[in-house]
């Protein structure tokens, strides 16, 4: 049976796997997760396999840790021969530390949640699946305010030497 989504995470991000895993069950996805759905006594490389190919997409969970361990390089490579320019959105990342992203990860476009609180975390990460697994648009549904009113919303600050006045 396809699931939804498989989870590819390093160990020491284990609650932030099963955070998104939780908020995307609790929307109606599927989702693979090693710590929830391998057994003891399976064949943890096979296992994966399975889970790779039969999980419509997988989320790799961005983290230092992550970047650095040798098994979760396999995982994303998998992914990325099936969709090379990202068209299908079949790999999705999602950023949960700071950590430096470079060679060609430093090209794919991720789901940034560092640094949030809860609800715009979970509202960040539900509003970036549906856009990738639908092909949706994030535009606003009210028009964004002008600019320029921003500029005059801040005339107590100290200007910048040598700006001109409002």
């Amino acid at each position: 049976m396809k699931k939804d989504f498989f989870i590819s995470y390093t160990g020491i991000d284990q609650r932030w796997a099963e955070w998104i895993a939780w908020q995307l069950e609790s929307s109606g996805y599927t989702t693979v997760l090693q710590a929830w759905d391998f057994h003891a006594g399976g064949n943890f490389v096979l296992q994966m396999q399975e889970a790779l190919v039969t999980s419509e997409r997988t989320i790799a969970l961005l983290s230092p840790g992550y970047l650095e361990k040798a098994y979760t390089k396999p995982e994303w490579a998998a992914v990325f021969a099936e969709d090379p320019t990202g068209e299908k959105g079949l790999l999705i990342p999602v950023r949960i530390k700071e950590c430096e992203l470079q060679g060609l990860h430093k090209a794919i476009v991720y789901i940034d949640l560092v640094n949030l609180p809860n609800d715009r975390a979970k509202t960040a990460l539900l509003q970036r699946i549906e856009q990738t697994t639908k092909h949706t648009r994030l535009k606003p549904e009210k028009e964004p305010d002008f600019p320029a009113s921003a500029l005059h919303s801040v005339k107590n600050e100290p200007r910048f030497p040598g700006t001109l006045p409002f």
